[in-house]
């Protein structure tokens, strides 16, 4: 959960993190929601994040 004043952005995420996980490990992106998709046992439904950023890597 973000805290209230701080503001994160995509690229520091990604630099913060080179240097610590091997590049293959590293996210091409980075998304900021306020809550993830769970089902009624408080599990995250991938197939609905799947759908929901769908379009990201799609060719143009």
């Amino acid at each position: 959960m973000r805290q209230p004043g701080v503001t994160l952005e995509e690229a520091k995420v990604i630099n913060h993190l080179d240097g610590r996980l091997a590049k293959y490990k590293q996210p091409k992106r980075v998304f900021f929601v306020d809550e993830l998709p769970r089902n009624t046992m408080g599990k995250v439904q991938k197939n609905e994040l799947r759908k929901q950023f769908n379009d990201t890597y799609q060719a143009t």
